[in-house]
């Protein structure tokens, strides 16, 4: 006999999981993934490492990954052994790291902007406590002054008027008593 295996890679979409209840998710999804392997590797038997089984229920039972990575290895006997895919990496081929370049200009960023703050800064007077209660009345009297002028604009404003004689009676009406309180204060 040969001892050959057939191992393959893949990423197995978990997102079906979520249609079942919450309380039974995380057993679905293992069910899921001894599925899919046995279906694409062709094989009923089939082992799922503890690491696949910690990963799925980091989680907790409500909240499983929606895809996991694995290596689907198969050997002479059937038997098909389901692990968590680590990727290999060669010492020659690290790739740049484009995150580290961004941090370090911000950083740059940030210290530059700092000094030339620290050195406009002056010192601020110091308040004492009478000062404040001035400061704090002459606030409330400006958003007094704030609210009544919005309210003044309101009763200035004219109200719709309705169709009809009886709104051109009315209407007339409210002409002659603005009038009327006007000459009042003129005598």
């Amino acid at each position: 006999m040969s001892e050959e295996t057939t191992e393959r890679i893949y990423t197995i979409n978990l997102g079906k999981v979520m249609l079942s209840p919450t309380n039974q998710r995380a057993k679905r999804a293992i069910n899921m993934i001894r599925t899919f392997a046995s279906k694409h590797m062709k094989s009923e038997s089939v082992k799922i490492e503890e690491e696949i089984s910690h990963l799925v229920w980091e989680r907790g039972i409500r909240h499983p990954p929606r895809k996991i990575r694995v290596k689907l290895s198969k050997d002479d006997d059937g038997n098909i052994l389901v692990s968590k895919y680590q990727e290999e990496r060669k010492a020659g081929e690290e790739k740049p790291k484009k995150d580290a370049k961004k941090t370090e200009e911000k950083k740059a960023a940030e210290e530059k902007p700092k000094e030339e703050k620290k050195a406009e800064e002056k010192p601020k007077p110091e308040v004492t406590a009478e000062e404040k209660p001035k400061k704090d009345a002459k606030k409330t009297e400006e958003k007094k002054a704030a609210e009544e002028k919005p309210k003044e604009e309101k009763k200035a404003e004219e109200k719709p008027k309705p169709e009809g004689k009886k709104a051109e009676e009315k209407s007339t009406k409210e002409e002659k008593k603005p009038e009327k309180a006007a000459k009042k204060p003129k005598e």
